[in-house]
This record gives structure tokens, sequence and C-alpha cells, in this order.
């Protein structure tokens, strides 16, 4: 019996940037390419008792970029490439929302577009999770402020996009240097994997004096652009 058997807690997972390589509005399947190398880490936390729920922002659905069936299309070969490697994912939450839209229906602000938390409280009524065991991976401060809300632990994926948080509700647990390294601090953790010795990496430019806390003043450089979802 493993040891999260009596509760069922989750990674949450971002799609693009976390999961699969960053491009703009995807739409067909072969556009989704996994980061070599992270289904040992996705595959470790699930044997540990993780389930693995992936929660995206898609608002190419708002602005008619592409379909509900090319979404469903990329999302079953997403599964399928981690499948290949052992890897169940256990839910995949979609935001389609965007009040820039042009769809009818879609073009309005909602309470599920990150880093609103309601896809991430949808999935743990759905598949019956302790939020408070929980951990979302996310490349964006929208996706940490989404987990935090939501009571889970967070790690963002440092692409070099993101300065440091405003305020608390921002300020990511840790921040990883890519996906594998956030996975290896989950299972540090967590007691389901080796030590990890960098859980307390920074980005250049970030306030290394606490965790959960704002910028110094005058606030920090900017970083790279980051392509919106």
């Amino acid at each position: 019996m493993t040891r999260l058997e009596e509760r069922s807690a989750a990674i949450f997972l971002d799609r693009d940037g976390t999961l699969v390589y960053s491009s703009v509005y995807p739409s067909r399947p072969e556009q989704l390419r996994l980061y070599e190398g992270i289904e040992q880490g996705l595959g470790l936390l699930q044997e540990a008792g993780f389930r693995l729920v992936v929660v995206t922002n898609q608002s190419g659905l708002a602005r008619g970029l592409f379909t509900d069936d090319d979404l469903g299309r990329m999302h079953a070969h997403l599964a399928d490439e981690l499948a290949r490697s052992g890897v169940r994912i256990d839910g995949i939450y979609h935001c389609p929302h965007h009040p820039d839209g042009v769809v009818p229906g879609l073009a309005v602000r909602c309470d599920c577009r990150k880093p609103a938390p309601g896809m991430i409280l949808r999935a743990a009524t759905d598949l019956s999770l302790d939020l408070a065991s929980s951990w979302f991976v996310g490349d964006i401060l929208d996706d940490v402020e989404a987990g935090n809300a939501a009571g889970c632990r967070t790690v963002l994926v440092d692409l070099g996009t993101e300065s440091a948080p405003p305020r608390p509700a921002r300020c990511p647990d840790y921040v990883a240097r890519a996906t594998r390294h956030a996975l290896r601090i989950i299972a540090a953790v967590e007691g389901v994997g080796p030590a990890e010795p960098d859980v307390d990496y920074r980005p250049q430019g970030w306030d290394t004096a606490s965790d959960k806390a704002a910028p110094p003043d005058g606030g920090p450089p900017s970083r790279r652009m980051r392509i919106e979802t």
C-alpha cells in the first residue's frame, strides 16, 4: 500500500510550456511536443498515488482558431503519447473562454480561466481530490495564482517569462528550472524520491530572502515575452 492510498491527491499540470513546448495556438496533434524525459517523473508520482490532471486555458476556441473536435484530437494524442511510457492522465480540463473572443457564447469572462481556480475546483469534485494534498505545476504566474486560490502547493517552471510576483497570491512555493526539475522537487518534498539539492532555486532578479513574499521595492527587471493561451 502506498502512502497516499488513503487520500486522493493530484498533480495539476498546465499544458503549454509545462507538459509540452510552447507554441502559438497549436491546432493539430503533431504540434503538441512533450518535453523530453518528463515521463519518468510523472510515472514516479503516479506510482506514489498521485492523480495526474491537465488544466489548460484554450482561448483559441473563443478566438475561432480551432474547434472542440480539433482540441479533442490534440488531447487524445497527448494522452496516447504519455500512455506509451505507462503514464495515465486522469483528466484534462480546459477553459474555452476569452473576453476578446469572436465566437458567440465563448467571448465572455468566466470563473474557469486561470488565474481563477474554477477548473481545479471542478476536477476536485469530479475526481474526489484532496486539494490541500495536491500540487499545481505551471509556467506562468496565472497558474500559480489559480493553484494557490484552490489551496494547492505550487511550483513555477521558469521559462524566463515571469517577473517576481507582485503580491503573495501569485507567489509559488517553489520555482523549478524545468518541468523535470519541478517533478523532482515534488517527489523529494513528498518523500517518494531522492533528495533534491536545488529546491531553493529562484530566477535572476527575484527576491531570494523569503518565500510567499512580495518583490523588493522598485520591482523586478522585465523578462522575456510569454505566449498567452
